[in-house]
């Protein structure tokens, strides 16, 4: 084939906590993530010539080698040099579904795609092991992207161990368009407030990863038990953007204030999400948190949780 079609899934994060510094300069986080049913759609399309180009219609999406998408396909390109002048170069469409700069890993999601897509484009015959590797030189976000379901995520994010899939919830997202927020700001701001509380080595570490592994957020999502999952939800970077960003804190006590399982900013925000445990009932509180901020700068969407990251689908 010389055009595949893909879907890559955003994430959530359900429970998300800054442990303490790296030596590489990263975070040591412990992080439950989730793949969701709103995604992108990205194809990838061999061309003629030795080239990588991308196409988005999206006005905040970059269309060079800033995009994390063609970062991947140069990626692959310099890991199989040749492969290009052999099969022909690539044309990346990128059909944005998930909001931009929102803390649902979008970019992410769409490098993971592409990871997949070109392993096939171009006969490649990697492991999924192997892209979650290339993945990680790219972004934190990437590996997780790529296999998606229910994970806990370690490290900086990237050491994955597979949880029981939770199939049965559904959420309402909601992010206002005209809020962004960097994410090496979040991270930055938090060790500025937080670094006292940090663990101070490897040891202390894994002790923290053990008591989560084997903590309630972990029981509820085996129990497949919606409630507790919902009154589980932790985001240890709300400390530091809510304050900051007034609009996003308020939208997030309105969210919560409608009902639902449990209402939470994820990863470095600014997007807040309620957990329901029916789509009617998914739909019924997008509606009432229209009518109590009816704001055209508010998006809002509803998903299901999902168990795949990116899914071929053409």
């Amino acid at each position: 084939m010389r055009l595949y079609s893909l879907l890559a899934a955003a994430k959530i994060n359900l429970y998300l906590e800054v442990v303490g510094h790296r030596g590489d300069g990263f975070h040591e986080l412990i992080m439950v993530m989730q793949s969701i049913s709103l995604a992108d759609r990205v194809t990838v399309r061999s061309i003629g010539v030795d080239d990588i180009r991308v196409r988005c219609d999206h006005p905040l999406v970059p269309r060079d080698e800033t995009n994390l998408a063609y970062r991947a396909a140069a990626l692959l390109a310099q890991r199989f040099p040749g492969v290009m002048a052999k099969l022909g170069g690539v044309e990346i469409t990128l059909e944005k579904h998930i909001p931009v700069g929102a803390g649902l890993a979008g970019g992410s999601g769409n490098a993971a795609a592409v990871l997949v897509g070109l392993d096939m484009l171009w006969q490649l015959g990697l492991t999924q092991a192997e892209l979650q590797d290339l993945g990680a030189r790219l972004g934190s976000d990437v590996p997780f992207c790529i296999g998606g379901g229910t994970a806990i995520a370690t490290g900086r994010g990237e050491q994955l161990d597979a949880l029981p899939g939770v199939d049965h919830l559904y959420l309402v997202l909601a992010k206002y368009e005209s809020e962004f927020v960097s994410t090496p700001w979040a991270y930055t701001t938090y060790r500025a407030n937080f670094e006292p509380t940090y663990l101070a080595d490897e040891a202390g570490f894994a002790a923290r990863r053990s008591q989560v592994k084997s903590g309630a957020m972990v029981a509820a999502i085996a129990g497949q038990d919606g409630v507790a999952i919902g009154q589980q939800l932790y985001n240890d970077l709300e400390k530091v953007v809510l304050p900051a960003h007034p609009k996003t804190a308020q939208l997030k006590t309105t969210l919560a204030s409608l009902g639902g399982l449990g209402t939470l900013m994820s990863g470095s925000g600014p997007t807040v999400f309620t957990l329901v445990g029916s789509q009617a009932e998914a739909e019924a509180l997008a509606q009432r948190l229209k009518a109590a901020l009816p704001d055209p700068d508010l998006g809002v969407w509803t998903a299901r949780f999902s168990s795949a990251g990116v899914q071929l689908v053409g």
